[in-house]
């Protein structure tokens, strides 16, 4: 298995839409959307930003071979911050650090665009191993609202390099 990190390109946004779906599908609880609701999207906006290559959002594809099988979102906000999204590996690629991979080149494409960007993240507290990873990789909680299972905890990136 070889893996291949890069942006999707846009005549990959289809390709973007059927694992982005395939995600809320299959763990509702860790996306801030509804499957259901999502079959009635006609387009949805990262398909657009990922036709159009805007430079202040960006998807991160993870390829073995020619099949995607994993994505990561970027997005930049308007100060000097952006946030990560949508960070999904497919169930028969999890385990084999190909989320580590995508999370580390989302960041470094975020930071090879935007050179002083900071971070963040959100994440369910029950997304144990998300959490996990996320520390792993140089994240760090920033709030965290532990009353309220499915609150989010935010997390910044906090390595500088």
């Amino acid at each position: 298995m070889n893996i291949e990190y890069r942006n999707l390109l846009p005549h990959e946004s289809s390709i973007y839409r059927v694992i982005r779906l395939e995600s809320l599908e299959k763990f509702p609880a860790s996306f801030g959307a509804q499957y259901q609701e999502a079959l009635q999207i006609e387009k949805f906006r990262l398909e657009s930003d990922i036709e159009h290559q805007t430079p202040e959002r960006f998807v991160i594809g993870a390829f073995d071979d020619q099949s995607l099988v994993g994505i990561c979102v970027f997005v930049k906000e308007e100060n000097a911050s952006g946030s990560i999204y949508q960070m999904y590996v497919r169930e028969n690629y999890q385990g084999k650090n190909i989320g580590a991979g995508l999370i580390q080149a989302t960041i470094n494409e975020a930071r090879h665009r935007f050179s002083s960007v900071d971070i963040f993240l959100e994440v369910t507290p029950h997304n144990v191993k998300a959490y996990g990873l996320y520390k792993k990789i140089g994240f760090e909680t920033v709030t965290s609202e532990t009353e309220d299972v499915d609150a989010h905890m935010m997390m910044r990136y906090a390595k500088l390099n």
